[in-house]
């Protein structure tokens, strides 16, 4: 089933999770993109701000999008995001974390220029297993409209 604009009515709209993160997939992703000592190295980040091993906030994210793909976004009329409005790294996360995503319809309208789309802004909350917000995020989506879905099925 596609699920289209008229799908997200504002509101709690799911969880998903939970996704597990070794040391070792952190360890890779961090030696590609994000090679900061905190991210690398047991020692330096121990004397870092996090104290300890932490995986990169560019990680996280990462993560977060798959688990939004998975959990909606990938059965979703969704032609695609403007770009992100707010992203806050609220805690580090560890090595074995077990990850929770919360999402929230905070806003869905018609778009004014292309009223066969509607835009869906959506918040993201990663916790912990211990409950602790790890990131937030808020984005938009651009949704195509259930009559634009079927109409193009018709043809």
């Amino acid at each position: 089933m596609t699920l289209t604009f008229e799908d997200f009515p504002p509101g709690h709209f799911g969880t998903y999770g939970p996704c597990s993160v070794s040391r070792e997939e952190m360890l890779a992703f961090a030696a590609e993109f994000d090679p900061q000592p905190m991210h690398l190295d047991e020692e330096a980040a121990s004397r870092s701000m996090l104290k300890g091993l932490s995986g990169s906030g560019w990680h996280l994210c990462s993560i977060m999008m798959r688990m939004m793909f998975d959990g909606f976004i990938g059965r979703t009329a969704s032609l695609g995001s403007p770009g992100v409005n707010e992203l806050r790294w609220l805690a580090p996360f560890r090595p074995g974390d077990d990850l929770m995503l919360d999402v929230e319809v905070a806003e869905a309208r018609i778009s004014r220029s292309r009223p066969e789309t509607g835009i869906v802004t959506f918040k993201g909350v990663v916790r912990n297993a211990a409950g602790v917000t790890l990131c937030e995020m808020v984005s938009p989506i651009i949704v195509r409209r259930r009559a634009d879905v079927a109409l193009g099925q018709a043809r």
